[in-house]
Parts: C-alpha cells; sequence; structure tokens
C-alpha cells in the first residue's frame, strides 16, 4: 500500500484575505477548489494551498468512523481559522519517527532516510542504508509498536511521528499526542489496489517539501507496472496458481479483490480463488484447497519457508500438488535484510511493479527472457 494544480493562486489569494469575513462551513466549501493530487489511493488526500497543505487519512484501519486530518504548514505560510483546529505541522520536517517498515522505502526513495532517529523493532529494517544509520547509532530502537518506548520517543523529539495500527486503540499514540508531538496515522496497509499502495510516497513528498519528486517517482513506477500488464495482455496461455499454505492447521490465501490476487491475475495467472469477494484473507482447511488446487501449475507461498524441505517436513501432504511435484514452487523468503528482515514485506508494496514483473517471469518466463527476479525465487 497513492499532481498537483492549484486552482487559482490570485483567487484563493483574495478569497484568504477575506476569510475573518467568512464562516467554517464557506471557507469548507471554498477549500474543496484545490485539486486532490492523489489518484489511486483510497485512505487518504492531498490538497494544495498558497502556504500550506491539507492531509485526509480516511481509512487508516479497516472500516475506520472518522477521517483523521492534518494542516502542513509551509514558512510564513497562513492557516485559515477554519483549520485551526487540526493538528498543524511546520514543513518541511527535519525529523521523523516511523513505525511500519513499509514507510522506510518511501524515506529511501525521497533521499531523506538520514532523517529518521527511531523506529520499533530495528531488526525488520532490510534497507542497508537504514541499516548502516542503525549501526551507527543514529536511529534509536523504540520497543514493539504497540507499546512503544514514550521516554526515548519524547527525548528524540521527532517533527513527525507516523503511527498505524489495526483500529482506533492506541492509548500510546494517544499519550504521546498528549505530551505535545505530532502524530499522523498512515493507513498504506489497508489500500486495497497495488499502485494504491504505492502512492503513499506522496504522503511523505509532501512532508519533507519534496512534492516533485514523489510525483516522478511514483509516475515511473505506474508506468513500468502498466507497461508490464501490456507485455501480458496478448498471452495465450493463463497458468492455474494455488497461493498461501498452512498455518496452525488452516490455508491462509488472499481473496479475490485482495492486492495479491490482483497482482496474480495481472501478471497473466488464473488465481483460483479469483472469484471470492472481499480484500482480506481466507481460511480454508488442507481438503478444500486440494481438492480445487491439486492439479495448479504454480504454487506461490506465504513466505513461511526457505526450501521445498522444509515445507515437506512442515506438512508431509504438500508433495502430492502438482506444482510441488513439478518444483513450481515460489517463495520470497530468502531476500532478507541483515538481522533478518524479510525484504518483500518492506518494498513490495511500495514497488508492485517489481512485484508484478517477478510474477510475470514466473508464469510467463519467455515474456521476460533477461529478467532477473527482485523478490521471487523458485523454491529448491
Amino acid at each position: 500500500m497513492k499532481i498537483f494544480t492549484l486552482k487559482s493562486v490570485l483567487f484563493l489569494s483574495l478569497f484568504f484575505a477575506l476569510a475573518c469575513k467568512k464562516n467554517s462551513s464557506e471557507i469548507s466549501q471554498e477549500s474543496n477548489l484545490a485539486t486532490n493530487q492523489v489518484q489511486y489511493a483510497k485512505g487518504f488526500s492531498i490538497h494544495k494551498y498558497e502556504g500550506y497543505a491539507v492531509v485526509n487519512v480516511k481509512n487508516p484501519w479497516p472500516n475506520a468512523a472518522k477521517k483523521y486530518t492534518y494542516v502542513l504548514k509551509e514558512k510564513n505560510g497562513i492557516v485559515p481559522d477554519s483549520l485551526q483546529q487540526f493538528t498543524t505541522i511546520s514543513i518541511p520536517i527535519k525529523s521523523i519517527v516511523v513505525t511500519s517498515t513499509t514507510h522506510i522505502p518511501s524515506l529511501e526513495m525521497l533521499n531523506v532516510e538520514n532523517s529518521l532517529v527511531g523506529f520499533p523493532n530495528l531488526d525488520y529494517v532490510s534497507s542497508e542504508k537504514v541499516r548502516t544509520l542503525i549501526e551507527q547509532g543514529k536511529v534509536k530502537e523504540l520497543g514493539q509498536n504497540q507499546s512503544l518506548n514514550t521516554e526515548v520517543i519524547i527525548d528524540l523529539a521527532p517533527d513527525v511521528l507516523i503511527g498505524y495500527g489495526i483500529d482506533n486503540k492506541n492509548p500510546t499514540l494517544d499519550n504521546l499526542e498528549k505530551s505535545g508531538l505530532n502524530i499522523m496515522l498512515n493507513g498504506d496497509w489497508n489500500e486495497e489496489t497495488p499502485l494504491g499502495k504505492a502512492e503513499w510516497i506522496k504522503f511523505f513528498g509532501v512532508l519533507y517539501g519534496k512534492e516533485k519528486r514523489a510525483d516522478s517517482i511514483f509516475t515511473k513506477i505506474e508506468k513500468e507496472y502498466k507497461n508490464t500488464i501490456a507485455l501480458v495482455k496478448n498471452s495465450k496461455k493463463k497458468p492455474t496458481v494455488l497461493a498461501g499454505d498452512m498455518f496452525e492447521g488452516t490455508w491462509y490465501l488472499p481473496k479475490g479483490s485482495s492486492w495479491g490476487s490482483q497482482l496474480i491475475k495481472e501478471a497473466g495467472g488464473n488465481y483460483l480463488w479469483e472469484e471470492t469477494e472481499g480484500t482480506g484473507s481466507l481460511a480454508l482447511s488442507f481438503e478444500v484447497v486440494f481438492e480445487k488446487a491439486k492439479a495448479a501449475d504454480f504454487w506461490i507461498t506465504s513466505g513461511q519457508f526457505s526450501t521445498m524441505k522444509e515445507m515437506q517436513k512442515a506438512n508431509p501432504h504438500y508433495n502430492q500438488f502438482t506444482a510441488f511435484k513439478n518444483k513450481k514452487v515460489y517463495s520470497f523468503n530468502n531476500k532478507k535484510g541483515k538481522t533478518g528482515g524479510i525484504l518483500y514485506y518492506e518494498l513490495a508494496p511500495n514497488r508492485p511493479d517489481l512485484v508484478l514483473k517477478d510474477l510475470v517471469w514466473i508464469f510467463h518466463p519467455e515474456l521476460l527472457p533477461d529478467y532477473s527476479p527482485y523478490f521471487f525465487e523458485q523454491m529448491k
């Protein structure tokens, strides 16, 4: 799990000059004149005005009951009275704490990773650049996401902390906000489409005053993604695909509208549960999966295993699948950082173009004869 047109600088200047004479509802209506700079992502929007920007985060977790509004104020910018009720952050920011590895690639692509001062559970970080900063003591350990070390964070005093959650119950973030820290929620993980997830780089771009660079990076990702889809469009074969594997007695695999399912489909694969509704995971028995997918051409695993031997040890019945017999099983588990963090979990949501190419290479190797996969490997 995301450019920029001002309707009229002259008009807005006049509008703000008269803002003190207008009530909040009038201001809110006229504020809508700015164009949303986000195209694919459904979980946030960015509206740019002269001297400030308004970021609305709508779905930081599934079924969120409210949206969260943040005002990003440039130096000497004037924020209208109608927006004074919202969290206001001075930009460009100089320091940041993020709480998900999926946030880190945006910092790196924007060349602002040096601004990262803290992160929970540093061992999960795969980025080589950020691992160097960690080894140099420039990024502090903050504990676990749901129980952050508040004393360390308050001492670091970042310009902003980017949080995420599975619901609105995170007392640690609430307490940090009460202490005076700027907290912004990020819902990239809750986006439903590959390009929607990737577009969240714009969320970070506006914080650093690097909107143009963020736009440029995303446009390149979008172009590569669409070019790969076009490459597959005329392919006559559509191999059947099984996904996931067993975990504690249950087989988890993506639902038909999920991010993973969409990628398989756009890579020219026939995902066997493509017709199911929803964006989360299906929880099925081994017997149900085997009945439908025993003859599947390819198997994309969840990343639990590094070798087929490990798979068979975990469940001897895996060898009954045709894909297993033919060694057409693929995993992203072997691409890791120095301390064991899996690269796919960190980078894949930000680079769907690379994931898509990997899958095309798996399903249609003749279309990418010279390509070396970035995440996936054929298991041995």
